[in-house]
């Protein structure tokens, strides 16, 4: 969602909400429809794989992992 995207819904939001007057079932049938990516143009700006959980090690051998993958990714940055 870009920052105009993300801007204008948020206006949108402060509009149609049922505490500031909005009707609750319009608002609720928009939020339904942009979170399940039919929103206008047909893109949602989200991806819709679902949610992804990566479970990380704890302590200081899962330091000095993460730091080791923050090197590694800065290092193919660097190299694009």
């Amino acid at each position: 969602m870009g920052r105009t995207d993300r801007a204008a819904f948020r206006a949108w939001i402060r509009a149609n909400h049922p505490d500031a007057g909005g009707d609750p079932e319009v608002f609720a049938a928009e939020l339904h429809r942009r979170r399940h990516g039919r929103a206008a143009g047909g893109a949602s700006g989200r991806a819709s794989g679902g949610v992804t959980v990566v479970r990380r090690r704890r302590g200081p051998r899962g330091a000095v992992q993460r730091w080791l993958e923050r090197r590694r990714r800065r290092r193919a940055r660097k190299l694009n």
